[in-house]
């Protein structure tokens, strides 16, 4: 099963090594120093030019201990090679754990537009966005959880983002059935969710809309009815927004609004959750918060800088 790795290292002076024995794997050397299979990412990172064949390990040959006590950086496998690896920035967010789930994804692709002869799929962009959101979040010290996963994408700099099926749910396939694809995910996120000492947790839940070619909206925000905390993080998501768009778009103004939904995730989902509809993917206009690699970037800067925002002032 594929899982998302959330790993850090130190690079310092500080180093620990350690020289394998006949026949060990990657696995059994990193037991053997009191470390689990979850820093096997980090150690390649860190040994990746002293391994043999299929990351295997060379006799006589001293490789680097993950320093497990250290989180300056962050391995991330799901952004891509150019991505994977984070640089800590700050600890602002060092006792938060977010949960991100971008919409559909597997056998379903979501809402489809059209632009210049590409198919627009609505998962491919609600992905590359969320990847960007938990990079940021990541590098604000923040334990970041990705549910829907592609360990072939990475985060993508391509304006039509080609779509595919491979998709899954943390490793599990995803299911046809929207019922049950809907529980899938809400069940990987309270599997996590109950295993979490930190106090303030939250799911988010991203999607794009589908309407009439000539209706451009705003993003919307949705929360469920008896959640106070995930109604304050969709306001404050919300203003964020609107104070971006006067700072960028001064004459254009924003008609994005904040409302209760009965969804099944946001019912379901046992952490505080937010839902976003991030725009019309049939709207000529809309499309370019999509295609735009630099406006996918500063959507998911802004989500992270509302999300940042709400945890200072309430947490």
């Amino acid at each position: 099963m594929f899982v998302s790795p959330v790993i850090a290292f130190s690079q310092d002076d500080n180093t620990v090594f350690g020289t394998p024995l006949q026949g060990e794997g990657i696995g059994m050397f990193l037991s053997r120093h009191g470390l689990d299979n979850s820093s096997k990412a980090q150690f390649i990172e860190l040994n990746k030019a002293k391994l043999g064949k299929d990351n295997s390990l060379l006799l006589g040959v001293k490789y680097r201990i993950p320093d497990k006590q250290r989180d300056d950086i962050v391995v991330e496998p799901l952004f891509g090679e150019a991505n994977k690896v984070v640089k800590v920035e700050n600890r602002k967010l060092k006792d938060c754990v977010y949960y991100l789930v971008s919409g559909h994804g597997g056998p379903d692709p979501g809402a489809m537009g059209k632009l210049a002869g590409h198919d627009l799929c609505e998962d491919e962009f609600a992905y590359d966005i969320m990847l960007r959101l938990a990079r940021q979040l990541m590098a604000w010290g923040a334990t970041v959880h990705i549910i829907i996963q592609d360990a072939d994408d990475g985060i993508r700099d391509d304006p039509y983002l080609a779509y595919d099926n491979h998709e899954t749910c943390m490793g599990e396939a995803i299911p046809l059935d929207q019922i049950q694809r809907l529980k899938q995910r809400c069940v990987a996120i309270n599997n996590l969710f109950a295993k979490e000492r930190s106090k303030y947790c939250r799911a988010i839940f991203m999607h794009l809309d589908s309407r009439s070619v000539k209706e451009r909206i705003d993003i919307f925000l949705y929360h469920y009815a008896k959640s106070p905390k995930g109604e304050r993080l969709a306001n404050t998501m919300r203003n964020k927004f609107e104070a971006k768009y006067k700072q960028h778009q001064p004459n254009r103004g924003f008609t994005g609004t904040v409302s209760e939904r009965h969804l099944y995730v946001l019912k379901e989902s046992n952490p505080p959750a937010v839902f976003l509809e991030l725009g019309n993917i049939q709207n000529s206009q809309d499309q370019q918060r999509f295609i735009k690699p630099s406006n996918r970037e500063a959507v998911a800067q802004w989500m992270a800088e509302g999300i940042l925002e709400e945890y200072q002032k309430h947490h």
